[in-house]
């Protein structure tokens, strides 16, 4: 079934009402939804690249505007929409853990990891937001920021290199952010290891 739902979401690319399904998949995929935008925004891309930064700035305000969504499912709806959604998906058990004793700090990193490698992924995270009452101003700033981040650094790549960097962004770019993340990991456990 996810493979024929990502191979639903790739033909989206070919089609006249492209940007509008960007817009949709990016909304939908920071608040309820299984496949990143990435897999439609990715051959947009590529196909168009003299649009790279219009779409790159379709998906991030979606993209937000679907974080927000997930925010308000957490804050006001946790017990009877995001908690079946969550189970739906496998991933109640793993939000469970997260949800006990994080805070403003730790919501922030998971946000710059999952905006900007899918780790955790950004529904998680923007459900969880909401549950423990992070604030939606800074939320919404960091959202920008990280999700913003991505699909910009993505139209970047793909207008200055096109097809050959592709790949790479398919199937290393995860990995290497994954690392980056990691390592702010490391260092905010560290900063709180010595704050105390």
């Amino acid at each position: 079934m996810l493979k024929r739902l990502y191979d639903w979401v790739l033909s989206l690319a070919a089609r006249r009402s492209a940007a509008v399904w960007l817009a949709v998949i990016a909304f939908v995929e920071s608040s309820v939804f299984l496949v990143p935008a990435d897999v439609l925004f990715l051959p947009m891309c590529l196909a168009r690249p003299e649009r790279s930064y219009r779409y790159a700035l379709i998906a991030t305000v979606a993209s937000v505007l679907g974080g927000i969504a997930g925010w308000a499912l957490g804050y006001f709806a946790y017990e009877s929409v995001a908690r079946p959604v969550l189970a739906f998906y496998g991933k109640l058990d793993a939000f469970e853990q997260m949800k006990s004793g994080i805070d403003d700090g730790w919501i922030l990193l998971l946000l710059v990891t999952s905006g900007l490698a899918h780790l955790p992924p950004i529904k998680v995270v923007t459900i969880l937001s909401g549950v423990v009452h992070m604030n939606l101003a800074l939320f919404v700033v960091s959202a920008v920021v990280a999700r913003g981040g991505r699909f910009f650094l993505l139209a970047l790549l793909l207008r200055r290199y096109g097809e050959g960097i592709a790949h790479f962004i398919e199937k290393r770019l995860g990995q290497v952010v994954l690392a980056v993340g990691v390592v702010a990991v490391v260092g905010y456990v560290v900063v709180k290891v010595l704050g105390h």
